[in-house]
């Protein structure tokens, strides 16, 4: 400790230039502050204030030095500050945005609640690119890299596209063995809410051809609606496969096309950026890190 307060003296007479000043800031004596700086002159091996009766001033090595203390005191208190939300009871309304993903996320935010039961959840379920900042949300679940640099972002997993149908319906239609194949089957679609395209389907396909115009038998903006209409027979749909991980076990859905699927995505949870987020929103970034990709929460 005698170091660190070595360390605050220096900064004190760095910037306050004054050693009677320094001693009435800490309650000290100026001798007490002069003797400090000479011990740490002495330890370091350099001269750190060029000194005269009318003014104190940085050396070279005390320039540095001074930049360099800075650094170790702020992370100090940073520590401290750290250890100190630590110790704070997770509570208050926790506004969180969220994709349309209900399948993902709702069991693990039900485990949450549990788990953290001062915590009054505000969920807004959405697939517009929402304003973090502006909109007063704690946090969000996205997919896609972090563009904004207001923001701090943790991945959370990652997943991939499959196409999938029922067993009826690939018996009645055919089971397609190239892309193409699809053109003459009935295809369940999404659209985007913010731009109003649909999804691409992304195929590994030979760089002379070009992208597919598939049939659109049903367009929606959710994952649960072309879940069901596939289990239904209704056609193929493009799905993540976190979706219908247990109906591709159970056999109730079949996938096609797996060697020329290509899409992947990832998934991030986001916060305004802050050395110390809240203790809420440290333990929903923790909470969600640690269990949203595990087996036994998803369907």
């Amino acid at each position: 400790m005698e170091s660190l307060n070595g360390f605050v003296v220096f900064v004190q007479v760095a910037e306050l230039r004054s050693f009677v000043a320094v001693g009435r800031a800490l309650g000290i004596s100026a001798s007490a502050v002069g003797k400090s700086i000479a011990r740490l002159e002495e330890k370091l091996g350099v001269r750190l204030f060029h000194r005269s009766t009318r003014s104190i001033t940085l050396t070279a090595e005390g320039a540095l030095f001074l930049t360099r203390s800075r650094r170790i005191l702020a992370e100090i208190e940073a520590a401290q500050q750290e250890l100190s939300l630590a110790s704070e009871l997770p509570r208050g309304r926790l506004r969180v945005s969220l994709p349309l993903v209900s399948s993902l996320v709702l069991r693990v935010l039900g485990e949450f609640m549990k788990t953290y039961p001062e915590i009054e959840l505000d969920l807004d379920f959405t697939d517009r690119m929402v304003d973090v900042i502006e909109e007063g949300f704690d946090a969000v679940v996205r997919t896609g890299e972090l563009t904004d640099s207001r923001l701090a972002a943790r991945k959370l997993g990652k997943y991939r596209s499959l196409l999938v149908a029922s067993p009826a319906y690939l018996s009645q239609h055919g089971k397609p063995s190239v892309p193409h194949d699809l053109l003459q089957h009935r295809c369940l679609h999404y659209r985007f809410a913010h731009s109003g395209k649909l999804e691409p389907w992304c195929f590994n396909l030979p760089p002379d051809e070009t992208e597919l115009q598939l049939p659109v038998s049903m367009v929606c903006n959710n994952i649960e609606t072309r879940v069901c209409f596939a289990l239904q027979g209704l056609g193929v749909a493009n799905l993540p496969d976190f979706s219908i991980r247990e109906l591709l076990a159970t056999g109730q859905l079949q996938s096609v096309l797996d060697d020329y699927v290509t899409r992947e995505g990832t998934f991030y949870i986001l916060w305004p950026a802050s050395k110390h987020p809240s203790p809420k929103v440290r333990v929903l970034i923790d909470f969600l890190c640690a269990r949203m990709f595990t087996p036994s929460f998803q369907n």
